[in-house]
């Protein structure tokens, strides 16, 4: 009917000047419109909103004026209807539609009315339902009401009026729903300070992203801060995400044990079946089976996050059938028909205008969606980790180091994260290539197959390079991985490196790394370099074999304005979908590979939370296990064999390594009680740690940094003590806890704590200890050789028995409980770092204000930045990019001016005897194009490569060059982050942003050109469009990079508060503290999270104003277009309108890129900020080496010798003046704090000198190089550090000596048997941390370096601490024997190991107070005599 009414009114529509619709339709399709709107998405709705109930909001004025106009236009439609009926009992015969209409109207605003109520009930504050219906009446209205006053004089008053007062009230609804409710009752907006608007913010403002605009004029006027960020919606919060996640993980993980069970039952013992199954079937059904058996990860992440992700799959469903709206628009039609009405022109440029607008509000709706997915998928894959990570079990843990598990969180949730955003194009694209070829066959005919048939050959040759980008994928991370291992034990071992002058050996090591890693790298490039040609040609190749094959085939066939530039823009849509499936491919092929990394992890074999019987009270054993086994076995962290274990009641736990939180003291120590001052002081008392309380700058409440940085080694170990004590549990598990401390002070603690008469008496207590001091005031005594119970009984029994115990002193653990009631009970030390004692000269608050001035840097990254990169990639090279760019933007615009004069051949009839030439050009421009994409794309990469070396090796050489006291005030996490982090952007993502950028800018460039080129007049538009161009972009960009960096400053504290979790699990687990930690956690994740949620929002605010400018540009185009219409050729109105709908992808990417590049050229600046630190002394200074066989004697002299930790600290030695002969052996002792290992640190130039002169054999010692004085000197070091690598590595990793000198030094240092029963012999590996090694065995091997160097000075730093009597026997006397002419200077704990030493150094407070034989220090009953008492040797 509609067809028919068209095509007899067409002169009534379009060939007037005056146009109007016919009465039928005016009557019928514009009302029913926005009812059919409402009543197909009412039921939809109403079920969400009966699922997503907010609160109920009370009856306000706004509320009640909507109710009241919703009834009185039904009562409006209704009299319509009975004026209708009345006039038809007068005999006037009326068409049926004046009864429908009215009625469906009336029945429509009674359920709009309803729907006002139900959304208010329900806590809906603005309705975008109710929004779009009452625009799409106006809107339908509109028509109606211009023909009602062109036509007033024919129409009936009554008729008149009531539709003037529908109209007025339904414009009057339109305006009032653009303003919002009162928030429901007790929501969070009421109660939460900083609430997100966009809670509270109305339909328009969230389609627009208008509620945004508050923080982007925050963020433009002044840096942004923590507190200015909103709270993180209730919705994206951890709290609901992350248990969703697991919840869902849980049910997968159910349903693969119950299919595990059920096949185990229809296993090869099951009853035969009657049906008969060939041999082939059988075998895919147990592939099957096996295929079943794995829980799956992904099908947990789908319905957990796939309902919410829909929402925006439909929007993008809804953008891609209107994408092709404007195509079908274009002017050319209307160009080409002389006598059209110049409305119709106006009306179409208008058309295509709205078209474009909605298409970018739906398009924004659609990415906001996805982005939020992504973001919750990160909260949930993260906090899965780390709630993995607390109770995987310790050999699941071996298999995958802190890095890789870091990594997990990282990198790999990261990926998720930016599949989510693309996810889509999977089924998007296809529809996108099927809409465009339909429309492309419509006007081109079968010419099309011909540009298909070069889409086809170009999907192999992408998919192959696809192929090969993921292998190489695979493999860099491999190598990233390895680098970063490896970096992250070197930052951890950073000062044994310096002590033993190794940073060569290891710089090569990572050199020879990251240079495979650049080797795949460059091949990645290269292969990306070869797609970008293709995807960039592919458009106008199938371009140019439609055009060529169009026009040869048939020689009437002619190509005009309209059927090229028609084509030209459905090939530009084509371009997308095109370009976007192979990255979405990838990215897929990246995620699934994390994908299998994550699965992994969470499937990994948790401890058995059932393996201690926490209620009964037998006694178990659990074999298999050394002493500190014993301890890991009693916690429940061992595999059990066999047996049982049983506690009862609570536990508290103190590893042999102590584990320190990055936090203040106070928090370390209450460790999540509640703090009451009495017990706390006396906690502090019986540790002795009110002392030290005086000595640290903020007294308790001084923040610890990373790892207990800066605290002594004895420090860290008594407050990992006092948390245990101040616990209060009833079973105590003490790992060796007073190796660490001096003797008096262990002497103290004995007393206080842990002896019969201490603050822990009346609790069972076991003490894995190496004191035999304190054998005899123990209840009972277990004596464990090779892993099993040789003896057990009190001191005095075990003595009679004559057995190992009194044989060798030596194997010794001595656990004590109290009689009665004796349990055992298990546990491990896993501090899988090794950290130095820096003394209490570092306080870590100075780190925090370094980040937080990060985020407050200048708001433009400076132009040195770029400079700084432009001359790492190097500056000609960088030019000549430039340069290779604007060439390949010239061929493009040339190719399409030519084709817009080719199409105005058709208006002069000289097709035919042109068509070659045309072709040739064509084809020849175009080729040329993507040839100098090639070249761009070829040398971007070679650039690329070249900063990427650069900018690494840098780093590097300064980082190996950094004086220790930058890591010791330095967080681990804070240089690894620069490593891995920041040179991944550096490699990967900075190089793509650039391509892209300098792609969109050429873009948009030509662009304007061609516009202003066909239309001169758009020049006036292009100022006032390019100003808002500019201050929307500058609004962005000042708020989206301080949000960037506020997200980057949060991120730092998930991975660091993570990887010290992985390292305390076992502490935490025994004292019970998984959930508090697992909380921290997620408050961390959403602290990030509430910083990178505006970021994603910020996108979409600039997407939605810019696209709104790229749509004004569509506009002007083809308004100009209308208006010179009598001097343009179809040609150029096709070029002008076809450029313009391309110019607002490239506006929109060229403000994300220049952001995106802002902000990621900000690794740069991170990379060279580390790059450019104070370095200390030259490694080697050549004039004044000392000779080869320096020193010849070893004698060392301080002469007024001062020294500091950092500028502005105290001193720690003050005026020191020594001499000692070479051959001498010095033991030097003092309190806590006294200064010794200072000393020692003096000797190495760890720390430079503040005053005074070190003379080793007639060398001053600050005047040499640091190698040559370090190589020359050796250290036991106090904790032993082993890098992961062979045993061979660890002890000359210069492979300076040969296997025979390495055997004999392992002979020596009583290591030969261990290492000669390993199959692998010298080769053993070593895992990271030298875990797979003892404590004991670890100093044996540190040992072994100090023979294999062989020097004249031997330092030994508390080497003695974690040994039992056996080693430390051992140690001493290979000492005493092979560095018999060696000066030694010993830092003591035990005092007995240096009363037969020439003379004893007694230092406090950095000063000498005594220094004679032992024997004369005893006799002047000074503080030496003191310690001495203490020790029981006076």
């Amino acid at each position: 009917m509609l067809v028919l009414l068209f095509s007899q009114d067409s002169n009534f529509t379009k060939h007037t000047t005056l146009p109007d619709f016919p009465a039928c339709f005016q009557l019928s399709v514009l009302p029913w419109a926005p009812c059919i709107f409402l009543w197909l998405t009412s039921p939809f709705y109403i079920f969400y909103l009966k699922r997503n109930n907010r609160g109920y909001i009370m009856m306000s004025i706004l509320n009640r004026i909507k109710t009241v106009l919703g009834l009185i236009l039904w009562i409006v439609c209704w009299t319509d209807l009975f004026s209708s009926f009345h006039e038809m009992s007068q005999n006037q015969l009326k068409p049926p539609v004046y009864f429908v209409t009215p009625l469906v109207l009336g029945m429509t605003m009674l359920l709009a009315t309803f729907l006002i109520q139900f959304e208010r009930l329900k806590g809906v504050q603005s309705s975008g339902v109710l929004f779009i219906f009452w625009t799409i009446s106006v809107l339908c209205a509109i028509v109606p009401f211009r023909s009602k006053i062109m036509n007033a004089s024919q129409a009936e008053v009554s008729v008149f009026t009531m539709f003037y007062i529908y109209f007025g009230l339904i414009l009057l609804q339109l305006i009032l729903s653009c303003f919002n409710e009162k928030p429901p009752l007790f929501s969070s907006v009421v109660t939460d300070p900083n609430v997100c608007p966009e809670t509270t913010a109305g339909f328009l403002s969230k389609m627009t992203f208008w509620w945004f605009t508050s923080m982007a004029i925050k963020g433009y006027k002044s840096p942004l801060e923590n507190k200015d960020l909103w709270s993180l919606n209730k919705h994206d919060s951890s709290e609901l995400v992350v248990p969703n996640l697991l919840n869902e993980w849980e049910v997968e993980k159910s349903k693969s044990v119950k299919e595990q069970a059920a096949f185990r039952k229809a296993g090869p013992g099951a009853e035969p079946n009657h049906v008969s199954v060939s041999p082939e079937e059988e075998e895919v059904l147990l592939s099957k089976r096996k295929e079943a058996r794995q829980p799956s990860f992904l099908r947990a992440l789908l319905r957990a996050f796939g309902p919410y992700f829909l929402i925006g799959s439909a929007f993008k469903l809804l953008q891609d059938l209107i994408t092709f709206v404007n195509p079908q628009l274009m002017l050319i039609d209307f160009t080409k028909q002389p006598q059209a009405p110049s409305w119709w022109g106006y009306s179409l440029a208008f058309l295509m205008f709205s078209a474009s607008l909605l298409q970018t509000l739906i398009l924004h709706q659609h990415f906001q969606y996805c982005f939020v997915t992504g973001m919750r998928l990160r909260s949930g894959i993260i906090g899965a980790i780390y709630r993995k990570s607390l109770v995987i079990t310790n050999e699941a843990k071996r298999s995958s180091t802190v890095g890789e598990v870091v990594n997990l969180m990282s990198v790999d949730a990261q990926r998720f994260m930016d599949l989510t955003t693309f996810l889509n194009m999977l089924w998007s694209a296809p529809l996108q290539i099927v809409l465009a070829l339909f429309f492309l066959w419509q006007n081109l005919g079968p010419s099309v197959l011909a540009g298909v048939a070069v889409m086809v050959l170009l999907i192999p040759f992408n998919a192959f390079i696809a192929m090969k980008t993921r292998s190489y994928q695979v493999e860099q991370m491999k190598y990233k991985d390895e680098r970063i291992k490896l970096m992250n034990e070197i930052l951890n071992g950073i000062k044994v490196l310096k002590l033993y002058a190794w940073e060569t050996s290891f710089k090569q090591k990572i050199l020879q790394i990251r240079q495979k890693e650049l080797n795949v790298l460059r091949k990645t490039a290269y292969l990306s370099a070869l797609s970008t040609m293709a995807w960039t040609s592919a458009p106008f190749l199938v371009a140019l074999t439609t055009f060529a094959v169009f026009v040869t085939v048939d020689v009437n066939n002619v190509l005009d304005a309209e059927k090229a530039f028609v084509s030209l823009s459905l090939f530009n849509i084509l371009r997308f979908p095109l370009n976007m499936l192979p990255q979405v491919i990838s990215s897929i092929v990246q995620a699934s590979v994390s994908l299998k990394r994550i699965q992994g992890f969470l499937s990994h074999d948790e401890l058995d939370p059932e393996s201690v019987d926490r209620r009964n009270n037998t006694s178990g054993n659990s074999p298999h296990s050394s002493h500190t086994s014993l301890v890991c076995a009693l916690l429940g962290e061992m595999e059990k064999l066999e047996g049982q274990i049983s506690i009862q009641g609570s536990v508290a736990y103190v590893p042999q390594q102590a584990w320190i939180q990055n936090a203040t003291l106070r928090d370390n120590i209450l460790f999540g009680r509640p703090y009451a001052e009495q017990k706390y002081r006396c906690v502090l008392e019986a540790c002795a740690l009110t002392p030290d309380l005086e000595v640290l700058p903020g007294g308790d409440q001084t923040e610890i940094g990373e790892k207990g940085i800066n605290l002594s080694g004895g420090q860290r170990q008594r407050v990992s003590l006092a948390r245990a004590l101040y616990s209060e549990a009833d079973v105590y598990l003490l790992d060796d806890p007073l190796s660490a401390v001096d003797a008096h002070v262990a002497k103290h603690i004995f007393d206080n704590v842990i002896g019969p008469e201490g603050a822990l008496k009346g609790k069972t207590r076991i003490l894995v200890t190496h004191g035999i001091s304190f054998l005899p005031q123990v209840h009972n005594i277990l004596v464990l050789v090779e892993g099993r119970v040789s003896e057990m009984g009190s001191y005095q029994d075990l003595l009679k028995q004559n057995g190992a115990f009194a044989d060798c002193f030596g194997f010794v653990t001595s656990a004590f409980t109290k009689r009665g009631s004796r349990q055992t009970l298990l546990l491990t030390s896993c501090n899988l770092h090794v950290v130095f004692p820096v003394k209490n000269h570092l306080v870590s608050h100075s780190v925090e204000q370094k980040e937080a001035s990060w985020t407050l840097m200048a708001s433009y990254v400076k132009l040195k930045v770029y400079w700084e990169y432009a001359k790492a990639v190097g500056p000609l090279l960088s030019l000549f990019i430039c340069v290779l760019y604007g060439c390949q933007s010239a061929t493009s615009i040339g190719a399409n001016v030519w084709l817009s004069e080719w199409t105005n051949d058709a208006l002069l009839n000289r097709t035919q005897d042109r068509v070659h030439m045309r072709v040739g050009v064509y084809a020849a421009l175009g080729i040329s194009q993507g040839v100098l994409v090639m070249f761009s794309s070829f040398t971007l990469a070679l650039g690329k490569i070249q900063a990427a070396r650069k900018l690494h090796q840098t780093l590097l050489d300064n980082k190996f060059h950094t004086p220790q006291s930058f890591f010791d005030t330095t967080p681990i996490g804070r240089i690894i982050n620069r490593f891995s982090k920041d040179i991944y952007v550096i490699d990967e993502v900075l190089p793509s942003t650039v391509l892209m950028f300098l792609g969109t800018f050429f873009a948009s460039l030509s662009t304007m050109i061609v516009i202003i080129f066909s239309t001169p007049i758009f020049a006036l538009v292009i100022v006032p469009l390019m100003l808002l161009y500019w201050w929307v972009q500058r609004f962005y960009v000042a708020t989206s990079r301080q949000l960037k960096r506020l997200e980057s400053v949060s991120r730092s504290p998930i991975y660091s508060h993570f990887s010290e979790t992985v390292t305390g699990t076992s502490v935490i687990r025994a004292y019970g503290r998984n959930t508090a930690f697992v909380l921290l956690s997620d408050m961390k994740v959403d602290e990030n999270q509430k910083s990178y949620y505006p970021g994603i929002v910020s996108n979409r605010w600039l997407g939605v104003r810019i696209e709104f400018i790229g749509n004004c540009i569509v506009l002007f185009a083809a308004l100009f277009a209308v208006i010179g219409k009598e001097k343009l050729s179809p040609g150029l109105v096709g070029l002008s309108v076809s450029y313009a709908l391309q110019v607002t992808m490239s506006l929109n990417w060229m403000v994300r890129m220049t952001s995106d590049l802002e902000s990621n050229i900000v690794a740069v600046e991170r990379v060279k900020e580390y790059s450019e630190t104070a370095t200390e002394a030259p490694w080697i200074v050549k004039d004044k080496q000392p000779p080869p066989d320096w020193p010849p004697k070893g004698n060392v002299e301080f002469i007024d010798y001062s020294v500091r930790y950092r500028e502005g600290l105290d001193l720690v030695l003050r005026n020191i003046s020594l001499e000692i002969k070479g051959g001498e052996k010095i033991g030097i002792v003092g309190r806590t704090g006294a200064g010794k290992s200072s000393m020692t640190l003096c000797l190495f130039r760890l720390l430079e000198a503040a005053d005074g002169e070190i003379v080793i054999d007639e060398v001053k010692i600050s005047e040499i190089g640091l190698h040559d004085l370090r190589s020359k000197l050796t250290i036991i070091p106090q904790e032993p550090v082993l890098f992961s690598g062979t045993l061979r590595m660890n002890l000359d990793p210069f492979e300076k000596y040969s296997d025979e000198e390495v055997w004999k030094v392992l002979e020596l240092s009583h290591l030969k048997k261990f290492v000669s029963n390993q199959p692998s012999k010298l080769e053993l590996e070593c895992s990271e941390g030298g875990e797979n090694l003892s404590v004991g065995q670890r100093q044996l091997v540190c040992l072994a370096r100090a023979l294999l160097r062989k020097t004249r000075i031997l330092v030994l730093d508390e080497a003695t601490a974690a040994v039992d009597l056996e080693t430390d026997d051992l140690i001493q006397s290979t000492i005493r024997t092979q560095f018999e002419d060696c000066t030694v200077f010993t830092i003591a704990h035990r005092l007995n190991t240096i009363m037969d030493y020439t003379r004893v150094l007694v230092l406090d407070k950095g000063k000498i107070a005594e220094f004679d034989t032992p024997t004369n220090l005893l006799a002047q009953k000074g503080i030496f005599y003191g310690m001495a008492k203490d020790a029981g040797l006076a």
